[in-house]
């Protein structure tokens, strides 16, 4: 616990700072929640979900991008994800894959959603992206360091809901697709929700994916069978556009 939670707890009057408040029922005593803690979970949520800070502004409401590049995908994407925070819990789990160029509003959707699902309902949920997570997994090899692959893999694997940002984004070794692998396969098997995000396409689109003259396809990055996968746990949802960064921000900077 932080210390602006046990501030949080310390002013309540009712637990005292325990957070349990004693209760009588049926000539029985006992103690439950008290709900100072009911009150400050959505908060306790968010600090622990790893959201970047550039980020921490985004929800739902805000998803809007300057009118010349808003088309429908943009909208659809937004339905779709207000849709599935009205609906989360499903009967049968499922996760998001947003797919599309840089600069669309992936990012922003994928933590709109979890910000949504952890104030709302309770969820605990986490955001990583992947080329960081990787790194600090190869850092845990490293004989002198404080932290241990299966200590960093933990919260990614057993979180409620997970964000995995940038999908695809590495070069994709053996070791890559196999962290990939076991990360899909573990959650999949535990019926655990997913949201990806990734700039790579199905399909080979001219100039969305190059590197060195070449376009990449999901399934060259993380496997075919991998992505088969992905079809079961997610619904692809793709959004289209330009560059909202490179053609609003840019024009923002003024020296």
């Amino acid at each position: 616990m932080n210390e602006s939670e046990s501030i949080d707890i310390a002013v309540c009057t009712e637990c005292g700072g325990t957070g349990w408040t004693r209760l009588t029922r049926n000539g029985v005593s006992g103690v439950a929640r008290c709900e100072c803690l009911k009150r400050s979970l959505p908060t306790r949520l968010i600090q622990d979900a790893h959201i970047p800070a550039r980020y921490k502004h985004c929800d739902l409401e805000s998803f809007t991008l300057h009118p010349s590049l808003t088309n429908q995908s943009h909208q659809r994407a937004k339905t779709i994800a207000e849709k599935f925070v009205q609906e989360y819990p499903a009967s049968m789990p499922f996760g998001l894959l947003f797919v599309g160029p840089p600069g669309v509003g992936k990012t922003h959707l994928a933590v709109a959603i979890i910000k949504a699902l952890m104030e709302t309902k309770g969820v605990k949920c986490l955001f990583r992206t992947f080329p960081e997570l990787l790194k600090e997994i190869q850092n845990s090899y490293n004989p002198i360091s404080q932290a241990s692959e299966t200590r960093l893999l933990a919260p990614v694997l057993d979180t409620e809901v997970l964000v995995l940002d940038e999908l695809g984004a590495q070069t994709p070794t053996s070791w890559v697709k196999d962290t990939v692998s076991y990360i899909i396969n573990y959650r999949y098997g535990e019926s655990r929700v997913t949201i990806f995000t990734t700039n790579y396409l199905d399909q080979d689109v001219p100039g969305s994916n190059a590197t060195k003259g070449t376009t990449y396809t999901l399934a060259e990055r993380i496997g075919e069978q991998m992505r088969s996968r992905l079809f079961e746990m997610c619904k692809t949802v793709v959004i289209s556009g330009n560059d909202f960064r490179q053609k609003v921000k840019q024009a923002e900077h003024h020296f």
